[in-house]
């Protein structure tokens, strides 16, 4: 059972219309998709003004990313103990104040160590927002709805991102890049404690087992390290053995959770069929989805010859399209079950894969199709999975259920990028046809193709022609997890309906 803070807290949260506090929950939301893609603007000004090295550039990039994935899981179970407005609260004021030293860093060491706070912050914020939602709106058609919101702000967020980026750095320094989201938060801490409800065990519970979130961290970041380290870096004894370092251990942790009272990660979550069937659906979803934009990204610039603004541009209605339908799934879903509507929608993105998989070197207006085909259709399963996990999970648990969701995620991402781009990079040097005097090392990658071009006759069309050929593969390989994910959410999933009662304050 959960409770308000004060008899004041108990009438706020009674009278609160759940749509007000749902904008306000929107605000972290669309700060951290605006954070994340305004940074890949900035990145080369900031390098230029503080001298960071190739290391340091990835490390600025990558360490944000490595933090949030390695404390989603300790941040969910804290949320559920301490109460998840007072966790937004606490997370919103330290990312405020690490944006503000992010700004302002004097150098590269300075500014890793802000995105590494911000990193931390960051995982605060995004399952605490959705385990509030799962408070403030039992009825899972409105939870769906408001899951729905949700996402079209992150997604707008990340839309918006390069080009408010790009106005930012055309008229300030790019430290205003990381300045964006002091008012955000600002504005959260004056909203959030008159407009969001808080939820926080009636009872006490018992404390978060500390060598439960050494073991957590210990398991997820080397796994994420060797993950990202591998897709950029191909096969290397060093991060291979941080995966399997990572795996060992998280054997332990989950061992461990299996004895305690309290588990810092409730291992029972995971035998509810649905929440299970919607995990999966969103670990694979985004593997597909994150080594598609890898390879769709290189393909409009290497291939088609277009300037990272022009494909920035190509790359819009894509994101545009997630926003729409991640908008449409819940009003379909007040018409058909969830797992029909959550089916329709990765049937459709299988039929996008399946026109990536027909893109030839001269058709970047198809693939531009195929990516707004499949980003319309996965926005259906991740506005409505969510909602099926956090449905099925015990209320008290909806921090842990919604970090489990967001962890999945963050590995979806680097496990996308780590085996599809692998599997394009494979065919790409199985395929291509050197032509007579090019450099062997065109067959390492595109980028190294089109670096030799220029004394190869020749050597352009065939790299392009290869990597192309690994494209489509990706494309074939893509429309069969879509198409078998379809399946598999039509046969187990099934529509939630009723309402659980308004959680009681005493």
């Amino acid at each position: 059972m959960y409770t308000a803070d004060t008899a004041a807290g108990r009438r706020r949260s009674v009278r609160t219309n759940p749509w007000v506090g749902l904008a306000v929950l929107a605000l972290p939301t669309s700060l951290i998709a605006l954070d994340t893609s305004v940074l890949f603007v900035a990145v080369p000004r900031l390098s230029a003004d503080l001298h960071a090295g190739p290391t340091e550039q990835l490390w600025i990039l990558d360490i944000y990313s490595f933090m949030l994935a390695g404390f989603l899981v300790t941040m969910g179970a804290l949320g559920d103990r301490i109460g998840r407005r007072r966790l937004l609260l606490i997370g919103a004021a330290a990312f405020g104040v690490a944006s503000v030293v992010a700004a302002f860093a004097t150098s590269a060491g300075l500014l890793i160590a802000a995105r590494a706070l911000l990193g931390v912050a960051g995982a605060t914020l995004m399952p605490s927002t959705m385990a509030l939602i799962r408070n403030m709106f039992p009825d899972p058609k409105r939870m769906g709805v408001a899951i729905g919101v949700w996402f079209s702000c992150f997604m707008g967020g990340m839309t918006l991102g390069p080009l408010v980026g790009g106005l930012l750095l055309e008229h300030f320094w790019w430290g205003s890049a990381f300045l964006l989201g002091v008012p955000f938060m600002v504005l959260l801490l004056v909203a959030g404690p008159v407009l969001l409800p808080e939820y926080r065990p009636a009872r006490p519970e018992h404390p978060i087992d500390l060598i439960s979130v050494a073991l957590s961290l210990a398991a997820i970041l080397p796994v994420i390290y060797g993950l990202k380290a591998l897709a950029r870096d191909g096969l290397d004894p060093v991060p291979l053995a941080a995966v399997v370092a990572g795996l060992a251990v998280a054997t332990v942790f989950v061992r461990r959770q299996r004895t305690l009272p309290a588990p810092l990660l409730d291992l029972r979550l995971f035998g509810d069929r649905v929440f299970s069937v919607a995990l999966g659906i969103m670990l694979l979803g985004g593997v597909v989805m994150a080594g598609l934009s890898l390879l769709s990204s290189l393909y409009l610039q290497d291939v088609a010859g277009l300037s990272p603004l022009e494909t920035g541009v190509r790359l819009i209605p894509q994101n545009i399209a997630m926003v729409l339908g991640s908008m449409a799934a819940p009003a379909l879903a007040r018409k058909l079950p969830a797992s029909t509507v959550t089916a329709l929608g990765l049937t459709l993105s299988g039929i996008g894969l399946a026109i990536v998989a027909r893109v030839d070197p001269g058709d970047a207006p198809l693939l531009v199709a195929g990516l707004v085909l499949a980003s319309a259709g996965i926005s259906f399963p991740m506005a409505l999975t969510m909602n099926l996990m956090l449905a099925s999970a015990p209320p008290e648990k909806a921090g842990s259920a919604a970090s489990i969701g967001e962890t999945s995620g963050e590995f979806g991402v680097a496990l996308g990028i780590a085996t599809l781009g692998s599997l394009a990079a494979l065919v790409y040097r199985s395929v291509l046809d050197l032509p007579a005097g090019a450099p062997e090392a065109a067959r390492s990658s595109l980028t190294s193709a089109v670096a030799a071009a220029s004394g190869t006759p020749g050597l352009l069309d065939a790299a392009r022609a290869a990597f192309t050929t690994g494209l489509n593969v990706v494309g074939v390989v893509g429309a069969l997890i879509f198409l078998g994910l379809a399946l598999t959410a039509a046969i187990i999933l099934r529509a939630r309906t009723g309402a659980e009662p308004e959680p009681v304050a005493v």
